[in-house]
């Protein structure tokens, strides 16, 4: 093959939302493989490209695969030889997190000794630590809920052709933590907060009197204009290491007022510049 053919590779934590990341694909008519060694990865891929009627693919690799996982980086560079090029989707969350979904579900980790869920993720960690660092897409999904990881998903991998830059808003409260997917982080806590004015305190900067009060404030602008020269920056950087996703947390006391103004004006600019971007409000219906 003298171009490379793309696949989406899905893996990632047990309880992170890999079914969910899956289903989405399969609606966008990806022909999605669970859970197979990588091992029959090649000879998978090649059985599906040779049919007409197959022209996307996703593939679920995991921790349930236990020791042959450990083989997915070489078989991925071997893949990447013969002209196929994984598009690698990694979603996480954190641990507690993780222990109560898998504890909700009843289900044993694969990797767990002797029924401990933590000695589970801690193994599956250690396992995934090669493979999560040269991921294409990190989603945390520790505070995302089932249609904000569906939304990422979905706007990630709907088209055909996965090209140029597509990024990622996602605003959020640092006293419910920092996403830990992110790229890069704008902390907006330098603005004045809408929180402390009596009639602006129940609405959200969705709402068209806080962004006002937020944007009109004589730093945003200068900072909208600063960090829109810093991901033109990186653009063509983040091309040329073939990574296609970029995604920037906006940050904010609680995530509910100005980080989700200047998100949203941020990503109109963006938009303007022809870069596919969604935003995402992490935190915004918390503490109502």
């Amino acid at each position: 093959m003298s171009e490379h053919r793309r696949f989406v590779l899905i893996t990632g934590m047990t309880g992170a939302g890999r079914t969910t990341a899956a289903k989405v694909l399969e609606n966008l008519d990806y022909y999605v493989v669970d859970n197979i060694p990588p091992q029959l990865l090649q000879q998978t891929l090649t059985t599906l490209t040779d049919s007409s009627e197959i022209d996307r693919i996703a593939v679920v690799i995991d921790a349930r695969s236990r020791g042959f996982f450990g083989e997915l980086t070489t078989v991925l560079e071997q893949l990447r030889d013969v002209g196929y090029r994984a598009t690698t989707l990694y979603l996480e969350a954190a641990d507690q997190v993780l222990v109560r979904r898998q504890e909700a579900a009843r289900r044993p980790h694969p990797l767990s000794v002797e029924g401990r869920l933590m000695d589970g993720f801690k193994r599956e960690r250690e396992l995934l630590g090669r493979i999560r660092g040269r991921a294409d897409l990190v989603i945390d999904t520790t505070n995302l809920n089932t249609h904000q990881l569906k939304q990422r998903v979905r706007t990630a991998f709907e088209d055909a052709e996965i090209d140029g830059l597509r990024a990622t808003i996602v605003t959020f409260g640092f006293k419910y933590g920092v996403p830990i997917d992110a790229d890069l982080i704008a902390d907006l806590r330098f603005l004045p907060n809408p929180f402390w004015v009596d009639e602006l305190r129940p609405q959200s900067g969705l709402d068209v009197p806080v962004r006002d009060y937020v944007l009109g404030q004589d730093r945003a602008e200068e900072f909208l204009a600063k960090y829109e020269e810093l991901v033109s920056l990186l653009t063509d950087g983040f091309l040329h290491e073939d990574k296609h996703f970029l995604t920037i947390g906006f940050g904010c006391t609680g995530g509910r007022h100005r980080s989700v103004a200047m998100a949203e004006a941020f990503g109109d600019r963006l938009r303007a510049h022809g870069l596919r971007t969604l935003v995402v409000h992490r935190d915004v219906e918390r503490d109502l």
